[in-house]
């Protein structure tokens, strides 16, 4: 309720264990109306059977991420921002000019090759 005031109308506080379970799916529903993504969202299971909380942690920190896109929040930030798009379009020559690097990441021997090269001893026949 104090993300979003009145999205979660009553907690059950007693009544049996599908009366607090319930608590867990009013949770889930708000965050998924709130902007959290579906993949980020746990299941009942997870953590009224303690059986993914890595899964529960994951939905708070997404809930944090997408706590900071809302203009209305000004609370304490939890994990990093969501990044932003930063979409580039290149010209044709731009991919062509690309083509004919090699890449750094590739690495290089630099004319190195394997003769010489002993690991322990050799096989005595």
């Amino acid at each position: 309720n104090k993300l979003m005031p009145g999205c979660i109308t009553k907690v059950n506080t007693g009544g049996g264990q599908f009366k607090l379970m319930e608590n867990i799916n009013k949770f889930q529903e708000m965050c998924k109306v709130y902007g959290v993504p579906e993949i980020d969202v746990f299941q009942t299971v997870d953590l009224w059977e303690r059986r993914n909380i890595p899964q529960v942690t994951q939905c708070i920190f997404a809930l944090g991420r997408t706590a900071q896109i809302h203009p209305e929040y000004n609370g304490p930030v939890l994990g990093p921002k969501l990044s932003d798009e930063n979409r580039r379009t290149f010209s044709d020559e731009q991919l062509r000019a690309g083509e004919g690097i090699i890449n750094l990441q590739y690495g290089t021997n630099k004319g190195a090759n394997q003769s010489g090269q002993n690991f322990g001893n050799t096989r005595h026949m």
